[in-house]
């Protein structure tokens, strides 16, 4: 059982996080400085900051570094709570563009893209060493070009991780103790919420886990509405990490970390119902399994996104956050 199946999963998850991180750097690296100023400008509608945040989050494929900086922001008093409920939407939605590349099933192209990248990325950094007298816009425009390849890079080694976690597929079917929750799962959906977002919360990654649910289905092992469940469980446990970084901060901060939870878990709420129906629609758009649940999770995104976005717009949220005197400040 190790060597086929924990060794593999082990492994693979190192892989694939090893791989976002360098992504999520890269693009950081590109397109961080700007984005507290970017928030800032592009706020000044709830719908605006959903549209935002969702391009933001797709490009720097870390919904967390978008959650973290709006809980700074509003901590100063920058932007409003309605702004901030704005922007935690539309970081759901962005974060669909990484599950649904994956649900794309590419991952044979993942060495050839690997060398691709790291070629064009040892190429710019030469080319930006001997343009050290060149003009500023000359050399930000290489610094970036040399992090997109970067960024091609990790993105490469998220498809290799997922590869090498694809073959505990045919262990997992001998198992006993997989079985019994496939079982349960087939009892009662919830079973599979609670292992999405458990799972979540624990490793700190939803991507990690509904690529495992995708890798899953796309073999045959788990079943599409078993794998529906854990994705949905998953937007659940992902909100642990918006709780931690607003822990011992002020009030405003706490609420953007909050706001996260109430908005993920009613939508869980309003939606574990519906599997069947979001299967429906999946399969409607595609026939592959693991396309299935990438474009589930888009849809359940999407909806609940939008059917929130009326609330953000009540009155009671148009004003800035206020500190309270009993708000710790952060140790550094």
């Amino acid at each position: 059982m190790f060597r086929e199946v924990i060794l593999p999963l082990l492994y693979g998850l190192m892989i694939f996080f090893g791989g976002m991180k360098l992504m999520e750097t890269a693009l950081q690296r590109m397109a961080g400085p700007m984005l507290a100023d970017w928030l800032n400008r592009a706020t000044s509608a709830p719908w605006k900051g959903m549209a935002f945040s969702a391009g933001a989050t797709a490009l720097l494929q870390s919904s967390t570094a978008v959650t973290v900086l709006t809980i700074g922001l509003a901590n100063a008093r920058l932007i409003t709570y309605g702004r901030t409920l704005g922007i935690i939407l539309g970081t759901n939605i962005g974060t669909c563009l990484t599950t649904e590349l994956i649900g794309l099933q590419i991952g044979r192209a993942s060495l050839p893209l690997l060398l691709v990248s790291l070629t064009g990325w040892a190429i710019f950094i030469v080319l930006g060493e001997r343009n050290q007298a060149a003009p500023e816009r000359t050399r930000r425009s290489l610094s970036t070009i040399q992090f997109s390849f970067l960024a091609a890079a990790g993105f490469a080694l998220v498809m290799t991780g997922i590869q090498v976690m694809q073959s505990i597929a045919i262990p997992l079917r001998s198992m006993g103790v997989f079985q019994w929750f496939l079982e349960r799962s087939a009892d009662s959906l919830w079973w599979g919420f609670l292992a999405g977002a458990c799972l979540t919360a624990l490793i700190h990654s939803s991507a990690a886990v509904i690529s495992m649910a995708i890798t899953l289905a796309a073999t045959g092992v788990l079943p599409v509405e078993i794998g529906i469940a854990i994705v949905i469980g998953s937007n659940v446990g992902t909100c642990i990490t918006a709780v931690i970084a607003a822990a011992g901060g002020a009030s405003a901060g706490k609420f953007v970390a909050a706001s996260h939870v109430v908005l993920n878990i009613a939508g869980a709420l309003l939606f574990m119902p519906l599997i069947g129906q979001l299967h429906a629609a999946s399969a409607w758009l595609s026939a592959d399994n693991g396309a299935q649940i990438a474009h589930a999770q888009t849809l359940f995104n999407i909806i609940s996104s939008l059917l929130a976005l009326p609330f953000c717009y009540l009155p009671i949220w148009h004003k800035p956050p206020v500190h309270t005197s009993s708000a710790k400040t952060p140790v550094v």
